[in-house]
């Protein structure tokens, strides 16, 4: 298991689109801060980084879709089944692979939007709201790595890279606000439901746990559909 993560943890340094996401997040997650901070909307550093979210997260979807998606590209997959014949094994360990550049990533594109913004704010000489809770920071970066965690299971269970790549993109940027708009049921959608560990404002049927566990609940329905598929066909 051990070899098989390390494999697996070098794929993702090898690949340049993959460090180009893990470094376009963190350039957009600095970008972002400064302009929503200078824009004036909030003199709070956690509610810049907070409003980011919604773009940040485009970086994580990327990453996570390419995890698995790659492989699907050319015959990598196939290598890789050569390689690690136990299907298991391969599937725990790309996971632990994206889990470990995900946490990172999205550590990293928080602090740095934070700090970003504290800056912002200091320059334009904004009265920085001080003693905010961290608790919502620390639960957007939960929610970037588990959104990324939704894809990569999708383009495991499509078996490829532009189609969940669309669909998921096309979910939390166009579907997820539309529908939020005609209907009170939108708030079950993935992106909706874990945007909850950061806004902290419960509905009347969600709060922030729940909210927490639908996500979740997504994540485990359309990745045992995955793992049954990769299990029961060729590569």
């Amino acid at each position: 298991m051990i070899n098989t993560i390390t494999a697996e943890l070098i794929k993702v340094r090898s690949l340049p689109v993959a460090l180009a996401t893990m470094g376009g997040t963190l350039a957009a997650a600095v970008v972002l801060a400064a302009a929503i901070a200078a824009s004036g909307t909030t003199t709070s550093p956690t509610q810049v980084v907070l409003q980011s979210i919604t773009y940040v997260q485009v970086g994580l979807i990327l990453l996570g879709v390419l995890i698995i998606g790659v492989d699907y590209t050319g015959t990598n997959m196939r290598t890789a089944l050569i390689a690690t014949p136990n299907r298991r094994t391969l599937l725990v360990g790309k996971c632990v692979a994206y889990l470990l550049a995900a946490a990172a990533t999205s550590a990293a594109a928080i602090v740095a939007g934070f700090l970003t913004a504290t800056i912002t704010l200091a320059i334009r000489e904004s009265a920085t709201e001080t003693g905010a809770d961290t608790w919502p920071v620390i639960g957007a970066g939960v929610y970037l790595v588990l959104i990324g965690l939704l894809g990569l299971a999708l383009a495991l269970l499509l078996r490829s890279l532009i189609p969940p790549l669309v669909a998921m993109l096309s979910l939390v940027l166009i579907i997820s606000p539309l529908l939020s708009t005609l209907t009170s049921y939108a708030q079950y959608l993935p992106d909706q439901a874990g945007s909850l560990l950061y806004h902290r404002e419960s509905t009347a049927e969600l709060t922030s746990g729940t909210g927490m566990l639908v996500l979740l609940a997504w994540i485990v329905a359309i990745g045992a559909g995955a793992v049954m598929e990769f299990r029961s066909r060729d590569a």
